[in-house]
């Protein structure tokens, strides 16, 4: 017993450590990526749009820190997230000036969220089958896994869909472990926050989807 605790201690110092370590050594560049993502996310939950400019800057970050360390696969990733940036910010702002009204929250209709969720396992498997051919991914499947659920999870909060959090919330927490485990322990805890706010968002969301419910 008081072994496994000491092991456990040892287990939070270590990531601490990494963590202070990375907070003294960011450079300019990921600390203003840190900043947007957490900004735009914040946003997110408060239904603001400028939610989707944050986003914007934060991929365009995101992109130049990405081809600088030659992670390709994140690079092409977050070209899917700046068009569906793009497009949730066209879709929030045209929808809300047809109805002059904010765009409200609503719930994925169950067929939509079982066509959304075929195509996203059949995504993660093509993807991970990819990884493992053609490159030395440690992780192939479990990256995908995060990889595509990313990208269903941005249709759906471009669409204002009250679902999205749901998968954010499956994303953060995989990730938190896989940064964990490949032992990038600042990622882990950055994403261990995110999973806080996914939290929150859909706690926030719900309320407004129920609010405008019984206001109709």
């Amino acid at each position: 017993m008081a072994e496994d605790l000491s092991l456990a201690l040892m287990d939070v110092w270590d990531l601490l450590h990494e963590a202070v370590s990375y907070a003294s050594g960011i450079k300019v560049m990921e600390f203003a990526g840190l900043v947007f993502g957490l900004l735009c996310v914040w946003l997110l939950i408060k239904q603001n749009i400028l939610t989707w400019p944050t986003g914007i800057i934060y991929v365009f970050i995101s992109l130049v820190i990405f081809i600088k360390a030659k992670l390709y696969a994140d690079f092409i990733l977050h070209i899917f997230f700046l068009v569906l940036n793009v497009y949730g910010w066209y879709y929030w702002v045209t929808a809300a000036n047809r109805s002059k009204a904010q765009v409200p929250v609503t719930p994925t209709k169950g067929l939509q969220m079982a066509g959304l969720i075929i195509l996203s396992a059949v995504g993660v498997y093509v993807s991970g089958k990819l990884l493992v051919e053609f490159t030395d991914a440690s992780l192939p499947y479990w990256d995908s896994t995060t990889s595509i659920l990313s990208i269903s999870a941005m249709w759906l909060t471009a669409k204002k869909k009250l679902e999205n959090w749901l998968i954010w919330l499956v994303v953060d927490v995989l990730a938190t472990g896989i940064y964990y485990y490949k032992g990038l322990y600042f990622y882990s805890i950055l994403y261990l926050v995110y999973t806080g706010m996914a939290v929150a968002g859909y706690i926030s969301w719900r309320r407004s989807m129920s609010h405008s419910t019984s206001t109709a």
